[in-house]
């Protein structure tokens, strides 16, 4: 079997990278960067972008099965040529946002055009729907947190399932390697549902020194995030956590029902991380 991983050099496409070589199947990556790809010795390595179909023939040829990172502006383009290539097999990272019907959600919308591209293509496909990846932390708080050792957040008390990549890229692999998931949707969840203010504390053990939580108000949130975030992403994981106060989400069992093994923790994940969270050294004057 061979496997074309796109999106192969982000945070979970590097974990399936990583269980695929590991499963013994042949490996390719399509990237814009090959010369800084970095991956394993035998990992076929192709130059393309999703955003331009025309260099995905290439890497798609000889393939079986592939990984799809969601680009919905040429997720049918790119569909079309898997499966004139002989791809019989597609695993999409989507997202739990297309559960989310309203038409508000951009989320949503997002990953749901490239569902729809692939459902209908006729060709064997899988969906992975990861709920709220645990890494979202490090764009929101990392900086501060380095620097000040503060985390400033409103709804301190709005418990998240949040998901460790690595543990999207076990589904995922499983769904690529392994036959009796076509056709299925797997949202995907950690296994506890933890509020932010916890999630700070899980921050400051794992690096081993005090973090502290302050509450802001969600004008404030919005004024900081906005700085960073386009404005429908922001008010979207702001409506997040304003409604997790009052349905505190539930954490499925999905990684553990399809990998055979619990999904880790965020108190893992702060862990695996820790470095991303060390303070800044200090400049020394010359």
């Amino acid at each position: 079997m061979t496997v074309l991983v796109t999106g192969a050099t982000g945070s979970v496409g590097r974990h399936v990278v990583d269980r695929l070589v590991a499963a013994g199947v042949g490996v390719r990556v399509l990237t814009r960067t090959p010369a800084a790809a970095g991956f394993h010795a035998g990992v076929e390595v192709f130059e393309g972008d999703l955003e331009q179909p025309e260099t995905v023939h290439a890497a798609l040829e000889g393939a079986e099965s592939l990984y799809l990172f969601p680009v919905p502006q040429t997720a049918r383009e790119v569909v079309a040529a898997a499966k004139e290539a002989g791809v019989r097999r597609i695993v999409v990272l989507s997202s739990s946002s297309v559960l989310d019907t309203s038409g508000d959600n951009h989320s949503g919308e997002h990953h749901r055009a490239v569902e729809r591209a692939v459902e209908e293509s006729g060709l064997e496909w899988t969906f992975v729907r990861p709920d709220e990846f645990a890494s979202n932390v490090l764009w929101k708080w990392a900086h501060s947190i380095r620097t000040e050792s503060v985390v400033r957040a409103p709804y301190g008390n709005a418990p998240r399932v949040l998901i460790h990549e690595a543990d999207v890229a076990a589904v995922a692999a499983t769904a690529l390697l392994e036959d009796g998931h076509a056709g299925e949707a797997y949202v995907v969840t950690g296994p506890e549902a933890i509020t932010q203010a916890d999630q700070v504390k899980a921050i400051a053990e794992a690096g081993g020194r005090p973090i502290s939580f302050e509450e802001i108000s969600p004008d404030q949130a919005r004024e900081f995030m906005g700085r960073v975030m386009p404005a429908p992403v922001v008010e979207m994981v702001l409506g997040y956590l304003a409604d997790a106060c009052v349905n505190p989400p539930v954490p499925v069992d999905t990684v553990e029902r399809i990998t055979g093994r619990p999904a880790l923790t965020f108190a893992r994940w702060a862990a695996d991380h820790a470095a991303d969270f060390a303070p800044l050294p200090v400049a020394v004057a010359a």
